[in-house]
């Protein structure tokens, strides 16, 4: 499909310093791309449900996530894995124009198959500098950009995946939390879950896991490596992605997400991905 160019409200002006494209990939049942050229954004801490894999093609911007700061550049690709939270902010650089790929479950699952695997593996560092790969991927975003040929895109998709999970990832040791700390995070987001679209408050978790309400922060940052509120946003954000995928109207989609208007999730939503509601619904319904 093509592409959209980002824009606000049907009330407000195109911002022509920021523009981006979504769509839906051609090659794998739960693979999106975006093509990003940016001037001023500036994304604030956030997370994604999917593996996220960004090639930069002009210029370059400030990465942070796991509390180092890495620039990206052009010599390397930027990979983060489900759920990992990162920000991002221009820096030194006026421009920054990347393509980025989104691999939600199903896809992840799809390329297990494909490459003979029973586990996607953990990326311990989010910048990897390996010159090949980046051809590679660039490639493969290129073609799913362009002509649909259904064999080059597969082909580039196994070939590019199956360097970049034999070279660089870790084979899935990943250091995971205690175990008391996952039963009481996990009742935690139960708790949430359960109660999205309604007002959540520290003081809610605190009664609920018998902890002060320092405590509960600090068992987010540890486990799930964000704060309550960020998370809270984050799952929020998440439902409202499922909802406008499924055909709701945006301000339908915010009030069910738990936002307080229509406003509210496009401020946050372009926030966190740079693109608007607007934008991914039309993409997730082509």
């Amino acid at each position: 499909m093509q592409g959209v160019k980002l824009t606000g409200n049907a009330m407000s002006r195109r911002d022509t310093k920021n523009l981006t494209r979504f769509w839906n990939g051609r090659c794998s049942q739960g693979l999106s791309l975006m093509h990003a050229d940016f001037q001023t954004q500036e994304f604030a801490p956030h997370r994604h449900e999917e593996l996220v894999i960004a090639i930069t093609e002009i210029g370059g911007s400030v990465i942070q996530s796991r509390g180092v700061v890495d620039n990206a550049d052009t010599s390397a690709l930027l990979v983060f894995n489900p759920g990992e939270p990162h920000a991002t902010w221009m820096g030194a650089s006026h421009h920054w124009r990347y393509r980025s790929l989104y691999l939600e479950q199903s896809a992840l699952d799809d390329l297990s198959h494909a490459l003979g695997t029973d586990r996607i593996p953990y990326f311990t560092c989010n910048w990897i500098a390996d010159p090949e790969l980046v051809d590679l991927l660039n490639a493969l975003h290129l073609s799913l950009d362009g002509e649909h040929d259904p064999l080059l895109q597969r082909e580039l998709m196994i070939r590019s995946f199956g360097g970049l999970f034999n070279r660089h990832g870790s084979g899935g040791l990943r250091v995971e939390p205690v175990p008391y700390d996952r039963v009481r995070v996990a009742k935690a987001i139960e708790y949430i879950r359960v109660r999205l679209a309604m007002p959540i408050s520290l003081a809610d978790l605190s009664n609920t896991l018998d902890l002060t309400q320092f405590q509960i922060v600090r068992l987010f940052k540890r486990t799930v490596g964000m704060t309550p509120h960020a998370y809270v946003l984050q799952l929020r954000l998440d439902a409202a992605r499922r909802h406008l995928a499924a055909g709701s109207a945006i301000g339908e989609a915010a009030v069910a997400a738990g936002f307080y208007d229509q406003s509210s999730l496009t401020h946050r939503f372009k926030r966190a991905y740079g693109l608007t509601p607007l934008q991914f619904a039309k993409a997730a319904r082509t």
